[in-house]
């Protein structure tokens, strides 16, 4: 079965094509049962621009080749997708082939790539395009189309909602009416925000039982909730790893994002999906200092991670511009740990 779906998805067999990975207890297995630590870099630019700037396709071949990660998050709009971005004439024929060139680059080096909805548009095609403090209706509609594309790709992870936050956890949970303030001058926006659990149960009706990314509330910060019983049911399908977005600004120390990590850890499969800091960091440290902190931690502790971003300006950044060069405070440490060299 998966030979024939690899030869009719990329017309040949790749020799480096990744295993399907699962959930058992807070671990992830490929499909050998042998145990996989995920450590890798986002790749942004395809939220905000369908090309992905011109830069997107060698970006990920960089973060292959030359840095050496074993899975790449790549950031997507729901409306890019599907063509109805400002720029777009095509319907999304040529975003989804960019997409797809990406994912097969990624499973051919043996990398697994994981699809963010990143952007979406609060219920209104061609509108809104941006981050919104929950997925709405059209998620819905592109879960069901990128699942049916993806469904049971060994190299596919799907993660349902960026960073969810200013809601309650059973609006978390179960979705419902929110109203949210967006733009300036600030607008209210009302819309039927959808809950992980539906976004979950979408992606599993259309018969893909991929690994499933979804992160708590506080943009992807706050695990409460999901320990105090809210875990997604999910009986059929591959798993869900739980993700954290760690930052200085969220205000919090290094030994306090510790000790949410550990809490966690103990009874959730967890993935760091973000985590950067700008020179200046915070929480009492410089930039580098709070890196190297979390960093370590990430390794000792041999969590996953995948560390933001691999662009110039999409801050925090891992490169200084696009000659790929790392940047001193944060590029270099995450590139020197994937390499396996030190700083």
């Amino acid at each position: 079965m998966l030979a024939a779906y690899l030869v009719l998805a990329l017309g040949q067999l790749p020799t480096k094509m990744p295993l399907p990975l699962h959930i058992e207890g807070t671990r992830v297995l490929d499909s050998k049962n042998r145990p996989v630590r995920l450590r890798g870099v986002n790749v942004a630019s395809l939220e905000w621009d369908s090309k992905g700037e011109g830069h997107v396709v060698e970006s990920v071949r960089v973060a292959i080749r030359d840095w050496k990660v074993n899975h790449v998050r790549l950031p997507l709009a729901q409306d890019r997708w599907f063509g109805v971005a400002p720029e777009q004439h095509d319907k999304g024929v040529a975003y989804r082939a960019l997409v797809r060139q990406l994912v097969d680059e990624c499973a051919q080096a043996g990398v697994w790539v994981m699809l963010d909805l990143h952007w979406n548009n609060a219920g209104q095609w061609g509108k809104n395009i941006g981050q919104h403090v929950m997925p709405d209706r059209n998620s819905i509609t592109f879960w069901r189309s990128v699942a049916r594309e993806y469904r049971n790709h060994p190299a596919v992870i799907f993660d349902l909602y960026n960073e969810p936050h200013d809601v309650s956890w059973d609006m978390w949970l179960r979705g419902g009416t929110v109203t949210e303030r967006v733009g300036q001058p600030p607008v209210s926006l009302t819309f039927h925000a959808v809950g992980m659990q539906e976004m979950l149960d979408v992606v599993r009706s259309e018969g893909a039982w991929n690994l499933v990314v979804v992160g708590g509330l506080n943009w992807s910060y706050d695990f409460d909730g999901i320990l105090a019983g809210r875990q997604l049911r999910d009986p059929y399908g591959n798993g869900v790893l739980y993700a954290n977005h760690a930052y200085p600004f969220k205000g919090e120390s290094v030994e306090k994002w510790i000790e949410r990590m550990e809490r966690a850890t103990r009874t959730l499969p967890v993935i760091v999906s973000e985590f950067g800091s700008d020179p200046e960091g915070g929480a009492g440290l410089t930039g580098e200092q709070w890196v190297r902190q979390v960093l370590n931690t990430l390794e000792s502790k041999k969590w996953h991670w995948t560390a933001w971003d691999f662009h110039p300006a999409a801050g925090p950044s891992l490169i200084s511009g696009w000659d790929y060069a790392p940047t001193a405070h944060l590029g270099a440490l995450v590139k020197a740990s994937l390499v396996g060299t030190k700083r």
